[in-house]
């Protein structure tokens, strides 16, 4: 049965609050969060047309939308396969090239099955990139430019991510995803 919107939205802000901010995964999230400047937007079509369509409009949004920081588009109905969504992610990255919006917008990639390249699947370090669904992070490179700049060893957060992920190890980084995902309907 689809889950509502509402209730894809819930499961991935209680992932961010407790995975991506409770760990400090990413320094500048809750501050965003906190401030409403995150925007949340579901995509539940299964064609990558409608997907790469949301995505430039995503960004048409946030050109005419400074107060909103960044957007999560979330594939709440499509990419579930990891190698799918990689395909994916490669277009979508392209697209956004061919757009103008190369130094504007970056991607940055989460998925339920996220494995990063060289890594085995249950290696712990791949939870710092497993969300609850699969989805596109859409940011503005200025304001990441001018965050990291504010932030001591800005280079060494996906070191410590990994170390921090392989420290709490394979059934915490699992147990924190899986309670991600609300019972309610």
């Amino acid at each position: 049965m689809p889950q509502s919107t509402e209730h894809t939205i819930a499961n991935t802000q209680t992932w961010l609050k407790a995975v991506v901010i409770g760990h400090n995964f990413c320094p500048f999230a809750q501050r965003e969060l906190e401030q409403n400047r995150t925007r949340f937007s579901i995509n539940q079509s299964q064609d990558w047309e409608n997907g790469l369509q949301q995505l430039i409009s995503e960004c048409l949004l946030l050109d005419a939308n400074p107060a909103i920081a960044t957007t999560l588009i979330i594939f709440s109905h499509n990419l579930g396969h990891f190698d799918d969504y990689l395909d994916f992610l490669a277009v979508a990255e392209q697209l956004l090239h061919a757009q103008g919006y190369n130094g504007t917008y970056q991607l940055a990639s989460f998925h339920p099955d996220y494995c990063f390249e060289g890594a085995s699947d249950d290696d712990p370090a791949n939870f710092t990139n497993r969300s609850p669904y699969p989805m596109l992070h859409l940011l503005r490179e200025d304001s990441l430019a001018t965050a990291l700049s504010h932030y001591p060893q800005a280079e060494l957060i996906p070191e410590r991510n990994i170390a921090l992920a392989r420290q709490l190890g394979l059934a915490k980084m699992q147990a924190l995803l899986k309670a991600c995902y609300s019972t309610k309907e």
